[in-house]
């Protein structure tokens, strides 16, 4: 780690990123196999040294070698030889994360958390169907229904489509095939993996700003390389990640050093056909998450990924090469060009075309919060591993979780399904009773005859009933505390928890 901050790399002197301006954002861009991971490896890193958390996704499976120590090799060696650097191979201490549970803790939210906004976004549907989708969450609310898991939010669907009529007086028009269109996307959904984001137990963002017994930050690691085959899932839950850090987190101003740096990889996900009520959000979150002690770093290939009113909000920036064949792709490279304080030593576009893999520009934040002239910079390696973790390995680091066995197992208490399925099962068994007792009345007998004997009840009736009975044991689960009616929602329309 520099003295000031922390260690990016060498050019006439030495590049750092200032740990008091590390909170102003920033943005690690270059086209594939130009160096970025290495460089987002160094500088999550170099904040765990300096008692920072990080939290990042591992889209190519090989950001998780930084459990481990490095093994410096011939290449490694000299280039930390020209940077007159030592190389102090060591781990930095990590917490594997996974929606999927496979590789990793299981991370989940509950769909209220979530909110509708979000979930909208997530099943790519368009503005009547948004507006539906929160009469649903709204009615849920009134009803007492907790929504928590996917199955929660089909039964309330389910729910709305069955009293659309008297919803729709309230509310404005509520559609019964629009409520079936939100319901087979979210079997889409399903089929994805959907399902494995929602549920209990929740994450607590405590978890994320862990330090260990030697004052480094954990570096959450987020298995994303099964993940980002669904890009929509993947950008909504990062995006649902940052919001979530902005509801719950109290003001701090510019601290010393930041509480949490925040990496989002493949950034342009979450801008790509983005509507622009979103994007205002996204603005919005950027803007003023910076107060909350947090910095967000996007990392994609191309600056013109990100919009304008967000890239003008990233302080600090590192460029690898781009290569630049087509108008577009010119046009790319001019805007990142274009993003830099010039330095009248060489041009910027034609020196980020000729940059060499592990080089880059870079641009930092100085003392005053303004950014410093570009310098051809040769990026430092990192001293954990350049490469992924075998089996062996990462269950040995999760073993050594700080968090092994609060996340694991799954829990499903009463929410809107089990009390919408027993209320279904109330009613009908309400409904077989009067038939039940007209069936047991013996019917009088002709005079002179002997009265018929009582009828059993027909196999019918009998299924009926044996039917709900099951339905109603077999969907009630351990009752818990019931959400209030009027529930708050956060800036991104999710649930504001309560804490642990």
């Amino acid at each position: 780690m520099a003295d000031d901050g922390v260690l990016i790399g060498f050019s006439d002197h030495i590049e750092s990123l200032r740990l008091d301006r590390a909170n102003r954002h920033g943005l690690v861009a270059g086209a594939t196999g130009t160096g970025k991971t290495v460089t987002l490896q160094a500088l999550a890193q170099g904040l765990s040294d300096a008692g920072v958390p990080v939290f990042a996704a591992d889209v190519k499976g090989d950001l998780c070698g930084i459990a481990a120590a490095g093994t410096p090799n011939e290449k490694m060696l000299a280039r930390a030889k020209v940077m007159n650097l030592e190389m102090r191979p060591a781990a930095a201490p990590v917490v594997f994360w996974d929606l999927f549970g496979e590789q990793g803790h299981p991370i989940r939210a509950t769909v209220s958390e979530m909110g509708p906004l979000l979930i909208s976004r997530m099943l790519e549907l368009n503005d009547v169907q948004e507006g539906v989708l929160t009469v649903v969450f709204r009615a849920a609310d009134e009803e007492g229904l907790l929504l928590l898991d996917l199955k929660d939010l089909q039964a309330a669907l389910t729910y709305t489509s069955d009293n659309a009529k008297a919803l729709g007086a309230k509310y404005g028009n509520v559609s019964a095939a629009t409520v079936a269109t939100i319901q087979r996307k979210l079997l889409t959904l399903e089929d994805q993996g959907g399902a494995n984001l929602f549920g209990e137990p929740a994450l607590q963002l405590s978890d994320l700003m862990r330090t260990d017994g030697s004052g480094r930050g954990y570096v959450n690691i987020l298995a994303a390389n099964k993940l980002i085959a669904s890009p929509r899932l993947y950008a909504t839950f990062l995006l649902w990640l940052m919001s979530e850090l902005f509801e719950e987190l109290p003001e701090v101003g510019d601290p010393e050093k930041p509480r949490l740096v925040f990496f989002f990889d493949e950034a342009h996900l979450l801008f790509r056909d983005a509507p622009k009520p979103l994007l205002e959000k996204v603005e919005q979150v950027v803007r003023l998450i910076r107060s909350k002690g947090v910095g967000v770093y996007f990392v994609t290939q191309n600056p013109a990924d990100i919009p304008e009113t967000v890239l003008g909000q990233l302080g600090n920036r590192i460029q690898h090469a781009l290569r630049a064949y087509t108008p577009v792709e010119q046009r790319g490279l001019r805007a990142a060009a274009d993003s830099f304080r010039t330095n009248p030593a060489f041009d910027t576009a034609d020196a980020i075309q000729a940059l060499g893999v592990g080089e880059a520009l870079v641009s930092m934040l100085d003392e005053k919060g303004a950014p410093t002239v570009v310098q051809k910079t040769l990026i430092r390696p990192p001293n954990s591993r350049l490469g992924p973790l075998t089996p062996a390995e990462r269950a040995a680091v999760m073993a050594q979780s700080p968090v092994r066995g609060l996340y694991d197992e799954a829990q499903d208490r009463e929410s809107a399904f089990e009390k919408l399925a027993a209320r279904t099962a109330a009613a009908a068994e309400a409904a077989a009773a009067p038939v039940q007792q007209r069936r047991a009345q013996p019917t009088p007998a002709p005079w002179g005859e002997e009265p018929a004997p009582a009828r059993r009840p027909t196999a019918r009736a009998s299924n009926r009933q044996s039917m709900g009975e099951t339905f109603a044991k077999q969907l009630l689960r351990t009752v818990a505390s019931t959400a209030g009616r009027e529930i708050m929602r956060g800036l991104m329309g999710g649930l504001k928890r309560s804490r642990r």
